[in-house]
């Protein structure tokens, strides 16, 4: 079995998913469980594009031990030096440099001829060499550039001191056919392609980044980039998890593997859906809430005769629990560590302790507290930024006059300390409260999106409310969660309203 390498750009090009906008906190979070995944590259940022990405990806790489950090730079010395800056700390630093190879992009986007595009590319090569040993090169829109030119540009950077060649589908245009055929072609003609490793990045515009991927790999390709749940700019990425567990269910026909602890893919898959707002289709491959379920009555039956008969992928494999009753009222801080530390969580004394607070308050009012819950508590925990300048909710209240009109008074304090209320109407209890809300804050709000999901099961289930807005321009999403869907839907709105306080 050839083991390929897995590089997650959940992080980088995951983020680039239109209205997803992720803190320092909640980047380092999804950091964290990427490296549990077990993921051997993760692409953090991109540190040229703003001073928040810059720290974002320096955090990243002064915490993670055990996978390779990369930062992207396009192909000028500004981008590399800002790259390498921000991960010059890391155990394992990749600066990632990338310059377009297609005829369109080098005629209108860099105006540049292929014989520049050449010099620029091996001259940022050697510049970022000069400074990390590991360096990938890409030749953006792969796919639609003169195989020829490939081949001798490629030859040209491994010279100059790459070590890893991505060949990526920018546009998601090509087919598995045409995609497998470029690597066969670059692995015939490229006489120093022994020296590096052959990476795909492939995009879902036409429905074919797993296919495409697979093929690259059945050619030579020994890395797959991609992106958790398949987010991603436009369509998305090739969704690593689907990758991953089609090697493992299939090992009888692929002679691949990869290096990924698939018990952690739900819980990797869940804690990017809830960060970025992007909810997991119930049909979605591996990780969507129905890719379990059973329906038809026959189909039913079988499973309940041999799970194989309908179930080529057990639940277990990749994380799914069964949501049985894990913790009550009565259990203690100890039988409260020790099940967070199974769920692969340790907690310095501060936040265990607050962790264990929120966790009996919601026993108060919960019966049965599942690892969903549990998860939530742990979620908001770790990305606590209370010490940090945000609205903050004193206090709401939703009432109905004689013809049923919704009013909602609500009381904010303000980031500078100062408590202010107001009340307002609209044609429903939410609309009444985001009124109220806008009214009170400040900056100007335009709400984009609005969701409604619930957290397990059972009337007592938490609600949990995903927000996309503008604020002063600026695309944010926000979550909240909580017992009353008003009360979730109110923290959502000023979660996403805060992040325009922190980075």
């Amino acid at each position: 079995m050839t083991q390929i390498k897995i590089f997650d750009t959940t992080l980088r090009d995951g983020e680039q998913s239109p209205g997803v906008n992720l803190n320092q906190l909640e980047k380092l979070e999804i950091a964290k469980q990427l490296e549990r995944l077990g993921v051997d590259v993760m692409e953090v940022g991109f540190p040229a594009s703003s001073q928040g990405d810059f720290d974002a990806v320096k955090k990243i790489a002064e915490t993670i031990k055990s996978s390779t950090i990369a930062a992207l730079a396009r192909a000028n010395k500004l981008d590399i030096d800002r790259a390498w800056e921000a991960i010059k700390n890391a155990a394992k630093p990749r600066i990632h440099v990338f310059i377009a190879t297609s005829p369109i992009h080098m005629k209108d986007k860099l105006r540049k001829t292929p014989k520049e595009v050449i010099d620029i590319a091996v001259n940022m090569v050697k510049y970022a060499k000069s400074k990390c040993q590991d360096v990938e090169w890409s030749a953006e829109d792969a796919s639609r550039s003169e195989l020829p030119f490939l081949a001798t540009i490629i030859e040209k950077v491994i010279d100059a001191g790459a070590t890893v060649i991505n060949l990526p589908d920018t546009v998601g245009y090509t087919t598995p056919k045409e995609y497998g055929d470029m690597f066969k072609y670059i692995k015939e003609h490229v006489p120093n392609i022994d020296q590096v490793d052959l990476s795909t990045h492939c995009h879902d515009d036409l429905g074919m980044a797993l296919a495409n991927s697979i093929a690259g790999v059945q050619n030579g390709a020994t890395q797959v980039e991609g992106t958790i749940n398949g987010i991603g700019e436009r369509a998305g990425n090739a969704a690593l998890e689907e990758l991953a567990v089609a090697f493992e269910i299939r090992k009888n026909f692929y002679p691949f593997t990869t290096q990924l602890t698939l018990k952690e893919i739900k819980r990797t898959s869940d804690l990017i859906s809830k960060f970025t707002g992007m909810m997991v289709p119930g049909n979605k491959a591996i990780v969507g809430r129905n890719a379990f379920a059973h329906e038809s009555g026959i189909h039913q039956d079988g499973v309940l005769k041999n799970a194989q008969t309908y179930e080529i992928i057990t639940p277990a494999l990749v994380g799914v629990q069964n949501n049985d009753l894990v913790l009550g009222k009565h259990s203690g801080r100890h039988a409260f560590k020790d099940k967070l530390q199974k769920l692969g969580y340790n907690l310095t004394d501060q936040k265990l302790s607050e962790a264990f607070d929120a966790f009996k308050q919601l026993t108060d009012r919960k019966k049965e507290v599942t690892d969903d819950d549990l998860f939530v508590i742990l979620m908001d925990i770790q990305t606590d930024v209370s010490n940090r300048k945000q609205y903050q909710l004193r206090s709401f209240q939703v009432d109905y006059d004689s013809e049923q009109t919704p009013s909602a008074t609500v009381s904010l304090i303000t980031p500078d300390g100062k408590e202010i209320s107001n009340k307002h109407s609209g044609a429903g209890s939410v609309e009444a409260l985001y009124n109220t809300i806008e009214s009170l804050i400040e900056e100007d709000i335009l709400l984009t999106d609005f969701t409604l999901s619930s957290i397990g099961r059972g009337k007592d289930a938490l609600a949990e409310v995903h927000v996309s807005m503008e604020v002063d321009g600026r695309t944010v999403s926000g979550r909240g969660t909580a017992q009353d869907v008003l009360e979730a839907a109110v923290y959502a709105f000023l979660n996403a309203v805060n992040r325009i306080f922190i980075t």
